[in-house]
């Protein structure tokens, strides 16, 4: 019992400490640290039910939609993953999951198309028809008892219900105040791949939640900013940084102004139809509101910025490496303190590898170039 709770004591402290370093700063990416007692009320805000920790699914969820039949669809996929996870639960119980999602695609096709523009409306007829096809599949290898196969092919169905959402997107949901209009911008999404000294990395960015954060990186990685720049800071179970340039400055300087390019806090809460720009959620009053891009899912890409100047983001990005016991979905003091514009969605096993003094040999956009608006003069 003694050990147990020696145990327990040694957790609770490295989470204290996690906790309270919440300053992801630039200038070689040191920690300022936030008093101890900002981890008191931890307890009493662990977050309730249970947290989405992948980032493909929260992309899913993250697109600016509304079709409630869609919505359905993707969790009653979404949901089995906790049956597939646990090798002592029946593959049975996701029956009615995959019956719920046949009801979908089957009766209420036509309200899944509503929303999809009449030009796309034959890709998305042909999306309605594979989804059927993989659930099928689904539902043999359950009937099969192979759990490997159900993963696979869950992976495919919502790798279609996702295409099936994006062609839904009609438009970019909202402006950018004027005042950013100097700033790239990032109408969509991108998809970039990293080379590093340990591997491949794949991630996506999302203009949708993010349009300034995301746009400002998507033309960094454009113009090969981050090419040959080590990661200046990697802390197990917490953050990876990177984007420190070399020699004095700690962030992009503009060659057409010649200035620091300074990026403005950027946060979506789930409900609002824009992000709130320059203030984080706490000191906006905003504690129990929730991003629609949240620090719960491992490999989220956000940006770094000064401890004391919430709009002094330039060009360094952590990746977090999201630990449940320690820096917990919803208590983990970044949410709606920094601006998430990514996930990982491959090569995660690549992040565990990568230290302190490993590189990015080379970042590149590799779909979604088209979405980058360039600067206008201010």
């Amino acid at each position: 019992m003694k050990s147990l709770l020696n145990r327990f004591k040694a957790k609770l402290v490295v989470a204290i400490a996690v906790f309270a370093a919440v300053a992801i700063a630039l200038g070689g990416g040191h920690a300022a640290a936030a008093p101890l007692a900002v981890a008191a009320p931890l307890i009493a805000n662990l977050p309730t039910g249970n947290p989405i920790t992948d980032g493909r699914a929260l992309l899913r969820y993250a697109l600016p939609i509304d079709n409630a039949d869609v919505r359905k669809l993707q969790a009653a996929i979404e949901e089995t993953s906790d049956t597939l996870r646990v090798s002592r639960k029946k593959l049975s119980a996701i029956k009615s999951n995959l019956t719920q999602a046949d009801r979908i695609v089957s009766a209420r096709a036509n309200d899944l198309l509503k929303s999809v523009p009449d030009d796309r409306k034959a890709e998305g007829e042909q999306l309605i028809e594979q989804i059927k096809s993989e659930l099928a599949e689904m539902r043999a290898g359950v009937e099969a008892n192979d759990r490997e196969a159900v993963w696979q092919e869950r992976s495919h169905v919502l790798s279609a219900i996702g295409l099936l959402e994006e062609l839904m997107v009609d438009g970019f949901p909202f402006e950018v105040p004027a005042e950013y209009s100097n700033l790239p911008q990032l109408k969509g999404r991108a998809t970039i791949e990293f080379q590093t000294d340990k591997g491949a990395i794949t991630a996506v960015v999302d203009g949708y939640s993010a349009p300034v954060t995301a746009g400002n990186f998507v033309d960094l990685v454009q113009r090969g900013f981050y090419d040959g720049l080590e990661f200046t800071r990697a802390e197990e179970s917490y953050v990876l940084q990177i984007g420190d340039p070399p020699g004095k400055e700690v962030g992009f300087i503009d060659p057409d102004s010649g200035k620091y390019r300074a990026i403005p806090l950027e946060v979506l809460v789930k409900g609002d139809k824009e992000p709130t720009y320059g203030i984080t959620l706490e000191d906006a009053g905003r504690y129990l509101d929730q991003p629609v891009l949240p620090f719960s899912a491992y490999g989220a890409l956000a940006m770094a910025r000064p401890g004391d100047d919430v709009n002094g983001g330039s060009s360094q990005f952590f990746f977090f490496l999201f630990e449940p016991e320690l820096t917990p979905a919803g208590a983990n003091l970044l949410d709606g303190r920094y601006a998430i514009f990514g996930y990982v969605t491959e090569g995660k096993e690549v992040l565990e590898k990568l230290k302190e003094g490993d590189k990015i040999t080379s970042a590149r956009v590799v779909d979604g170039l088209d979405k980058l608006v360039e600067p206008q003069a201010a």
